[in-house]
Order: C-alpha cells, then sequence, then structure tokens
C-alpha cells in the first residue's frame, strides 16, 4: 500500500513535467518559425527599397557622418552667434509649445469622452461601444503629418493645421490607453451611485473619474512631450513654429548651419526640460512622490 502510494505522485509528476517540457518545445519552435519569417520579410523589404532607391544603401554608407560633420564644423566656427540665435528663435519654439498645448489639452477632453463611451461596463450606450473604439482606432492609425496635409488645402498653412491634427491623434492614443485605465476601476462607487438614482454623468464624475485621474494626468503629461515633437516635425510641411524655421535653415545649405544647431540645441534642451518636469509631476500625481 505504501508503494503504490508513493509512486502515484510520482508518475504524475513525471507526466507534468513532460507535458512542460513539450510546450517549452513547442514554444521554442514556434518562435523559431516566427523569427525565421521576420528576417525573411525584412530581407525582402530591404531589397524592394534598395532597388527603388535612388542611391545605393551600401555606397552611401560611408557617407553618413559627411553631412554632420560639415554642419557641426561650420557651427563651431560661428559659435559665437548661436547664443543671439537662442534669443531670436524663442518666439517660434513658444509657438510650438503653443501648438503641443493646446492640441494636448483637446486632445486629452475628446479622449476622456471617448474612452467612458467606449469602456465595457461604464458605456453610456453599450451597442455603440465598439463604435466609439473604432473611431479611437482610426484617429490613433492615421499620422499626424497626413492628417495636417489634408488640412493645409482646407484651412491653409499655419499653426491650426498642426493643431488640429495633433488633437485628433491624441485623442485616438489617449483614448486607448483612457479606456485601458478605466477598466480596471472599481465599480463599487458606481454601483452605490446607481442605487440612489444617479445619471450616468454623475456615475462617471463622482464614481470613476477620481479613481483613475492620477493615470490619465500621467498618460497626458507623457503625451504633451510626445506632442512637443511632432508640433517641431509638422512644421517641416508649413506649419509654423520653429520646425518652418528649421526647414528654412536647412533648404538654405552652408552657410546657414549655425542656426541649424542652434534650432537643434534649443529644441534638445527644451524637451529634456518638459521631459524632467512631466516625470516629477507624473510621479507625483502616479506614486504620491
Amino acid at each position: 500500500m505504501a508503494d503504490a502510494s508513493l509512486s502515484a505522485p510520482s508518475a504524475s509528476l513525471a507526466t507534468t513535467r513532460t507535458r512542460y517540457l513539450e510546450e517549452v518545445r513547442r514554444k521554442r519552435m514556434y518562435s523559431g518559425v516566427l523569427l525565421a519569417i521576420f528576417t525573411l520579410l525584412m530581407v525582402m523589404a530591404f531589397g524592394v527599397a534598395e532597388a527603388r532607391n535612388a542611391g545605393g544603401f551600401w555606397e552611401g554608407l560611408s557617407l553618413l557622418g559627411q553631412f554632420p560633420s560639415e554642419v557641426i564644423s561650420e557651427a563651431w566656427e560661428r559659435r559665437a552667434n548661436i547664443p543671439a540665435y537662442f534669443l531670436s528663435f524663442v518666439p517660434s519654439l513658444i509657438e510650438t509649445l503653443n501648438i503641443a498645448a493646446v492640441s494636448t489639452l483637446l486632445g486629452a477632453l475628446l479622449a476622456v469622452v471617448f474612452a467612458l463611451l467606449s469602456t465595457r461596463g461604464l458605456a453610456r450606450w453599450p451597442a455603440l461601444a465598439g463604435v466609439f473604439r473604432r473611431i479611437t482606432d482610426t484617429f490613433r492609425a492615421v499620422p499626424e503629418i497626413v492628417i495636417a496635409l489634408i488640412l493645409i488645402y482646407i484651412l491653409g498653412g499655419g499653426p491650426v493645421p498642426a493643431m488640429i491634427a495633433i488633437a485628433i491623434h491624441t485623442a485616438g492614443a489617449l483614448g486607448k490607453l483612457f479606456a485601458e485605465v478605466a477598466e480596471n476601476a472599481d465599480l463599487k462607487p458606481v454601483e452605490g451611485l446607481t442605487s440612489v438614482g444617479a445619471s450616468w454623468g454623475q456615475k462617471m464624475w463622482l464614481g470613476i473619474i477620481p479613481q483613475v485621474a492620477p493615470d490619465w494626468l500621467g498618460y497626458t503629461l507623457l503625451r504633451f512631450e510626445i506632442n512637443v515633437r511632432a508640433s517641431a516635425i509638422l512644421g517641416f510641411v508649413g506649419e509654423g513654429g520653429i520646425g518652418h524655421d528649421l526647414k528654412i535653415a536647412l533648404q538654405w545649405g552652408s552657410g546657414r548651419y549655425d542656426e541649424v544647431v542652434s534650432i537643434f540645441l534649443l529644441l534638445f534642451i527644451t524637451i529634456v526640460a518638459i521631459d524632467q518636469l512631466s516625470s516629477h509631476y507624473r510621479n507625483r500625481l502616479v506614486k504620491g512622490h
């Protein structure tokens, strides 16, 4: 009897170990197949890109540092002009920050609405929750520069198309994040408010938003950093801000590289400062310190 009772757990343990090893081998096989497919696609894509490229990748690789070294050497020769350029480009930088701030605010407000309307268990109209999720997917899928180029033909050049384009993409990106946070919220406050006859808006405002607000604000600050970069990039398509000044300086080529370096340094310092400040406040909001 004792031998039988001891052999049964041993057999069960051996069976479990065998199944575990089989599962590990199966996962390794699938990972290898996926890696092989990914490598094949990368090689094929590189071949297509190389065939359609005006030049050659490998031939041009040796020239990779030529342009940066030319820019840096010219800027170093004229380094005494850089502080004055800093001051001259500050108004354009402020315009870029304004575009990023307004678009982040508008996008975050839209994201709150889409998140609450598409979250399972919280949606005002559950049958339409999927529709609102697809709207946020669409907003997130279309790049800001594509939206901006379309709006240029409608509204003309300037900061307004850039602001709308970034706000739309921000609404899609934050809407997804906000919805995931809201799905993990405790529903007991909502149930209590429902029992006393609260409306849907009251349940969201009093029962859900206080729980998710720190995470939502943290994501919004992080998105603001991204939108500062996006605002500068959209300047290359004629949307104003410091990106537009950078485009003009690069178009002039040699002789204006000190301005190019000044703009890059100003952008770098600004983005690092924003990153540090937003990280500090995100930690205080989410972790309480």
